[in-house]
């Protein structure tokens, strides 16, 4: 970098001004943080983790281990913050601007790619129901993110309050589910389950299993890139993000391991809905089809969730001078409706882009991209708690647990998200030139 440019530090530069009003409550926070977790990859997860078996299990614990090391090692860096910070800020305090763009503009193309993917999901879920939507699915697609766009537009609390409740709905099948689990295990005994091999678990099929899951843990940083919009974020933020994460591992690891082990291996691989596969089986056919409905509202309230996020990360970043001043303004009830609005048409044009490829395979493949994008932010959050001596010990066991995730996601995944990431440069250097000029 010259050296004789004007340098944007987040040290030194002066924030601008935020005023917003209508902050996100604790049980908000944590809503926003489950919300985005659980979204409609859960649903499907029992499909593709039927064949590992045991192994299956083994590798959810691996990754909810390696998610909760990442989850609190942003609580603290979160907490040990002046009042509300995002990403980028965390990490250019430690490693300068550039790097603070880079972590927040890859983050930024993370979560609307994330928009565009689970609205495909919610739309073929909801197919299931109204099969008009599966004749023109990048329509629909369309219509969810226009519909909830216009649901944070009205305000943060109103987001909030979408977000808390379709949380609430979106617990119900799991929860049940894992009841469903207890009474049959209750009735039937252990026998039900799968036995474990006899061969022992392989660790290759463990890491291939666990490269599978990360995409279902994927969003307990949510409550940090949004943290300009919660109250108290030095005390909520840390919280919400922590309770997030574990609330959904636990939901996880006994769900989609009960379904995986105790129906036939490959029915479950075999079916497009095995949430509804098994109540079906253990209970009937009633309820079973209303998971499919739940499925839906999973994926909407998780879309919702991402808006919210994708319009706080520009705006927080231009306020630290990283991005244009031009996403860094809101409108009167908060919402910072620029950055909202490029991100949904982002995400819409991603939809229409990939129209032509399959759901099953539009939805991997932004599944895998997502996720490497995202991993950039986990492993630079490691790197900073490792130079400013915060959780150590969780910091190292998370960077380890990264560049391992980062490798088994794949060359094409993983070196997309190094191009997306760099090609947000020219808008840093747009952001340079503004510090050149007053504020107008």
């Amino acid at each position: 970098m010259d050296a004789s440019a004007p340098q944007i530090c987040a040290e030194t530069a002066p924030m601008m001004e935020d005023n917003r009003p209508a902050k996100l409550g604790l049980w908000m926070s944590i809503a926003l943080v489950t919300g985005g977790m659980i979204g409609s990859g859960v649903f499907l997860l029992p499909a593709s983790l039927a064949p590992f078996g045991w192994n299956a299990v083994a590798g959810w614990a691996v990754t909810i281990a390696g998610a909760l090391c990442l989850a609190h090692v942003i609580a603290r860096l979160t907490a040990a913050g002046p009042g509300q910070i995002g990403p980028a800020e965390l990490v250019a305090r430690s490693f300068g601007p550039v790097a603070g763009f880079l972590i927040g503009f890859s983050y930024w193309v993370s979560v609307w790619a994330a928009t565009a993917t689970i609205s495909i999901g919610a739309v073929s879920y909801g197919s299931s129901f109204f099969p008009a939507l599966g004749i023109h699915p990048a329509v629909a697609a369309t219509g969810v993110i226009w519909s909830l766009t216009l649901v944070n537009l009205i305000g943060t609390r109103a987001a909030g309050s979408f977000q808390l409740i379709t949380t609430i709905l979106k617990l119900l099948p799991l929860v049940v589910v894992a009841v469903l689990i207890a009474l049959v295990l209750g009735r039937q005994g252990s026998g039900v389950i799968a036995p474990f091999p006899a061969e022992g678990l392989s660790l290759s099929r463990i890491n291939q299993a666990a490269a599978i899951t990360l995409w279902a843990m994927v969003g307990f940083e949510a409550a940090c890139a949004a943290s300009g919009r919660i109250a108290d974020p030095a005390r909520n933020v840390p919280r919400a993000t922590v309770v997030g994460a574990l609330i959904c591992g636990v939901i996880y690891l006994i769900v989609c391991s009960g379904i995986a082990l105790m129906l036939p291996a490959e029915g479950v691989a075999q079916s497009n809905a095995p949430f509804e596969l098994f109540v079906a089986t253990f209970w009937s056919a009633g309820p079973a089809a209303l998971v499919g409905l739940f499925a839906t509202i999973s994926a909407i309230g998780a879309v919702n969730g991402w808006i919210l996020v994708q319009g706080e990360l520009p705006y927080e970043m231009a306020q630290r001078q990283l991005m244009p001043r031009w996403f860094g303004k809101a409108a009167a009830n908060g919402v910072p409706v620029r950055a909202v609005l490029v991100a949904s048409v982002f995400a819409t044009l991603l939809v229409w882009a990939n129209s032509s490829r399959s759901m099953a395979g539009l939805f991997t493949f932004m599944a895998l991209l997502t996720t490497s994008v995202t991993l950039w932010l986990y492993l630079a959050c490691t790197l900073v708690a490792l130079k400013r001596r915060i959780a150590m010990p969780t910091a190292l066991a998370g960077l380890a647990y990264g560049v391992w995730a980062l490798w088994g996601a794949g060359f094409e995944a993983s070196g997309l998200s190094v191009v997306l990431m760099f090609a947000g440069l020219p808008l840093y250097w747009i952001a340079r030139r503004e510090q050149q000029r007053p504020l107008q």
